[in-house]
């Protein structure tokens, strides 16, 4: 062996090597999220609730909320009719429905791409008459030549063999862009089953409204009444029966309002369960106490980083442009494809094709490189290291909107107990002074301005209590999206 034999074969693993490293899909790097400690709105949340009993045992307070299975995070609101709506909405919601197919098509996809990692093999059979022409056969013009049958079948094989990575790294990007699309389901079967939840609670909501303002139409045709017998009886003038009636169809006009709100919400009810609004009925249940509403654990909040699934799928995406890049970079190298033939070729009888003399085949090699491309593959490289950047960065923006949802959500509910607490003292507060101005209006010591001033001010204050709860459980389905739905 000449020495340049010898350098040729110390080179050529050598260069191998190289263009494999050069091809190959970069080695992925998560980006470096910083994350808190804890939720700087329920930082008290984050530990365990242990407690001391009197004679030192130390005990751990149950929740009720952590002994439902994870995912079906619905049940700790103890609402057998919202557990029927949420079945029923992933049984027949549209928009779940056209996620769940995209699912299907990307892992069919993926399957597609799995393919080309074995050989793909064929069965070939053909038939056909042929005349041919004298001067072909290298015969005289005007030579007589018979037509004849020709009869073929064969099988074949093809393998690309993945020198440069275009194979596995094409199949990395299929598996992630199937992963994504899994995880942006999971995201719309949980917004959908918040969605439900929230349009529930909306519901359940406008018929506490209705519920506090039809008490107080009650007692507003109450108060014409009994205007009416004394404005007839000369105690009162025109004007205290006017207001009173004024008063009255100011109630019913705002009862009207109510309604259209309460159909409208109906109606987006039914659309969420994939029912038509015509069809659907939903009963009258007003939402009579938000206290009993279920304690949500947040856990740590690097747990959002596992447990979103919109964050699941921009990891994902970010790994689907990683190999992407590796898709882009093998088209630069040279592809290798081997193919093998075998069968027979017959004239005149179709039997004769499987006679062992009419036997043929073919084995070989193709190879084909780019030389000259107008710089298309570098420019498709740079894509795809620009598009990773991209992912990269949406990466973050759907972490940071995570924390934010949840601190905003903590917050809500923090502030929203704080409300609900001063609002229960006003209603007790406002009630003993409605209470007070009929009595002293009945006994003549005050203007029955005062008692309409009275009145009113009780009506809003207890409208105001009942959208307090209905915020309270709109946003706690909310904390719950916005921690990516169960919990263990």
């Amino acid at each position: 062996m000449n020495n340049l034999q010898m350098i040729a074969k110390g080179v050529a693993p050598l260069l191998a090597a190289l263009l494999l490293v050069a091809c190959a899909a970069p080695e992925f790097k998560q980006p470096q999220i910083e994350t808190p400690g804890a939720f700087k709105e329920n930082q008290a949340w984050t530990a365990p609730l242990v407690q001391t009993a009197a004679d030192g045992t130390r005990w751990q307070q149950a929740r009720e909320a952590e002994r439902q299975a994870r995912g079906e995070w619905w049940l700790a609101f103890n609402d057998p009719v919202l557990n029927e709506l949420i079945a029923e909405a992933t049984k027949a919601n549209a928009n779940l429905a056209v996620a769940a197919a995209r699912v299907k098509q990307a892992r069919l996809i993926a399957g597609i791409a799995e393919a080309d990692r074995i050989p793909q093999i064929g069965v070939n059979a053909g038939a056909a008459r042929e005349k041919a022409s004298p001067l072909s056969l290298g015969k005289p013009q005007g030579t007589p030549v018979p037509a004849g049958n020709l009869f073929q079948a064969s099988l074949s094989a093809s393998y690309e063999v993945d020198l440069f990575g275009r194979v596995s790294s094409n199949v990395a990007t299929a598996r992630n862009d199937a992963a994504q699309v899994e995880a942006t389901y999971r995201s719309v079967l949980l917004s959908l089953q918040a969605d439900v939840a929230q349009t529930y609670f909306r519901l359940r909501e406008t018929d506490a409204e209705l519920d506090t303002l039809n008490r107080t139409t009650d007692l507003r045709a109450e108060n014409v009444k009994v205007n009416q017998r004394r404005y007839e009886l000369g105690d009162i003038g025109e004007f205290d029966l006017a207001r009173a009636r004024t008063e009255l169809a100011t109630s019913r006009a705002e009862a009207i309002g109510l309604q259209r709100q309460r159909a409208t919400t109906e109606h987006a009810l039914a659309v969420l369960l994939g029912k038509p609004a015509a069809s659907f009925t939903a009963g009258a249940s007003p939402l009579l106490d938000s206290s009993l509403m279920p304690k949500i654990p947040t856990g740590m909040p690097s747990s959002l980083l596992e447990r979103r699934p919109d964050i699941a799928a921009a990891q994902r995406a970010m790994e689907a442009s990683n190999a992407r890049i590796g898709v882009a970079r093998s088209a630069m190298f040279p592809s290798l494809t081997l193919n093998a033939q075998a069968g027979g070729l017959a004239s005149n009888m179709e039997a004769d094709v499987f006679k062992w003399s009419s036997r043929s085949w073919l084995l070989g090699a193709l190879m084909s490189a780019p030389i000259i491309d107008g710089g298309r593959n570098k420019a498709n490289i740079a894509r795809s290291e620009a598009a990773l950047d991209e992912s990269v960065a949406s990466y973050r923006q759907s972490v940071l909107v995570a924390f934010a949802e949840v601190e905003d959500n903590l917050a809500g509910l923090r502030i929203l107990s704080d409300q609900t607490e001063r609002i229960d003292d006003a209603v007790m507060s406002a009630r003993r002074s409605a209470e007070l101005a009929r009595k002293l209006y009945e006994a003549g010591r005050s203007s029955y301005l005062d008692l309409l001033d009275a009145e009113r001010n009780l009506a809003s204050i207890e409208r105001g209590a009942v959208q307090l709860r209905g915020e309270r459980a709109l946003t706690t389905v909310a904390l719950i999206r916005a921690l990516g739905g169960g919990w263990d």
